[in-house]
């Protein structure tokens, strides 16, 4: 799942964290298909206990059916006190879109991609199905076998494996996507986009989806952590691991974010007969 931790991890975890700068919010899937509204109150949702396994069943179902409801909920209130989330909050996964093809939003980021194109937590795969379809080489990475399956039913490449391993074509991609949420994955942004720095060709593009809402914060997960971020707390990360910023925009409500690594600096090497660089 693009939108999850590791892309598509969407069971997170009951348990806190605690870092010197914020109070991890804590969260847990929710998979509410035979429950009604009034079933879907905070006290009335099961919450995972602590130490139990972690299985992809809900996220997997949904995207072998294509469709949810898929909810993460929160277990605490979130780290900001600014009315921005609450306990007990539903967070909707948006199955339904990953599962079909590309919308005008999509569209407009597949226009900014040059190839090769490596799509960060891919998903059901519906950003590298499309590329495939322009002649572009692309390559999925998800850590969750139903994507990479979904994926490769579509007609695209993935591979089941974490963005923080060995990938194949390591230093040649000239695209890497990072959408649906995938900004998140882990708990460190920063950290992420300079593992991307080192996958791409120096030039590369990366596209980035914010989250719609102007959020920072960091969610305990249970496979593994993951971040929601917003626009301005994109760019800052983006800015701190060394990627530029070369547009913004707006599409169906999703906000989204060119970023550029830039070219390396070359000095001059001209020697000249006394040893020192210069100019003939």
């Amino acid at each position: 799942m693009s939108g999850t931790a590791s892309g598509t991890d969407p069971a997170l975890t009951e348990s806190t964290t605690q870092t010197a700068a914020r109070r991890h919010p804590q969260t847990v899937v929710v998979w509410p298909a035979q429950l009604n509204a009034q079933t879907l109150s905070a006290d009335r949702l099961g919450a995972a206990e602590p130490g139990e396994p972690w299985t992809e069943a809900p996220y997997a179902h949904a995207l072998r059916t294509g469709r949810g409801p898929l909810f993460l909920r929160r277990l605490s209130p979130p780290a900001h006190p600014d009315g921005a989330g609450r306990e007990g909050e539903l967070l909707p996964l948006d199955v339904e879109r990953w599962c079909a093809v590309p919308d005008a939003a999509d569209t407009g980021v597949l226009h900014r991609c040059t190839g090769p194109v490596l799509d960060v937590g891919c998903g059901p795969g519906r950003l590298v199905a499309a590329l495939a379809a322009r002649g572009l080489r692309a390559l999925g990475v998800d850590v969750s076998p139903a994507a990479v399956a979904r994926t490769r039913q579509r007609g695209g490449t993935a591979v089941r494996r974490s963005v923080f391993d060995r990938l194949p074509g390591e230093g040649r991609w000239d695209t890497v996507l990072l959408m649906d949420g995938t900004i998140g994955i882990g708990d460190d942004p920063v950290a992420l986009l300079g593992r991307l720095r080192a996958v791409v060709v120096p030039g590369a593009r990366l596209p980035a989806e914010a989250d719609s809402r102007d959020a920072d914060e960091r969610l305990t997960g249970r496979a593994s952590p993951r971040s929601r971020l917003g626009a301005a707390a994109l760019l800052h990360a983006a800015e701190a691991a060394g990627w530029t910023l070369t547009g913004r925009w707006t599409a169906q409500g999703r906000p989204f974010m060119g970023l550029h690594r830039p070219q390396p600096v070359h000095h001059d090497k001209h020697v000249t007969v006394t040893g020192r660089p210069g100019h003939p």
